[in-house]
């Protein structure tokens, strides 16, 4: 059983970060979109190497995505198969599959914009803002995902990420890693519901 806590920071992900069209669902059109929308933001044109990779990255993870979460093969990963997914990995996260990792380093060198192999607040949040996230909640966030620190290193940053799958602590840091997941969920609620 996936506990709440940890079921609305999977959905979190998926609806700020995965489901880029708000369709309800994530196929190979929401990467696309993420790979225009992460373009823009850095300045990527096609036919240049940086736009190149990150079109075969997201390709990429698009297809292990699929192959691991699409059960019924329907072209399309629902919340359901997202959250199923996810605890399986969280049962054992260092047998993490190919796309997995690939994913988490992807996301890892988007952020880090100044290829410094570490993240800073200003590009973590950047990154965020570019995915619809408020930029002051993004900056409170970056700050206990830091611990308070100036950046987050490479090695920091994959223990982290581990910890957002798989924590049931609601102060570990690593909850934070994709932003505030509690202000986006809460935003998404009352943004399709009547009854606030």
């Amino acid at each position: 059983m996936v506990s709440d806590f940890r079921k609305k920071k999977l959905l979190h992900v998926f609806n700020a970060f995965f489901d880029t069209d708000r369709s309800g669902s994530v196929d190979k059109k929401d990467f696309e979109l993420a790979a225009t929308n992460i373009s823009k933001l850095r300045g990527w044109n096609p036919g240049e190497i940086p736009y190149d990779i990150l079109q075969q990255s997201l390709l990429a993870i698009w297809e292990g995505l699929q192959v691991h979460a699409d059960f019924d093969k329907s072209g399309e990963v629902s919340k359901d198969e997202w959250i199923a997914l996810w605890d399986a990995f969280s049962k054992n996260p260092d047998s993490a599959k190919d796309w997995q990792n690939l994913l988490c380093k992807c996301i890892f060198q988007i952020e880090d914009s100044s290829n410094d192999g570490k993240i800073d607040c200003d590009e973590f949040a950047g990154v965020h803002a570019s995915f619809g996230l408020d930029r002051d909640e993004s900056v409170e966030a970056f700050k206990k995902l830091s611990k308070g620190k100036d950046t987050v290193t490479w090695p920091e940053f994959q223990e982290l990420w581990k910890e957002y799958f798989t924590s049931e602590d609601v102060e570990a840091p690593g909850n934070f890693i994709f932003g505030c997941y509690m202000c986006s969920l809460n935003k998404h609620t009352h943004s399709h519901s009547h009854s606030h």
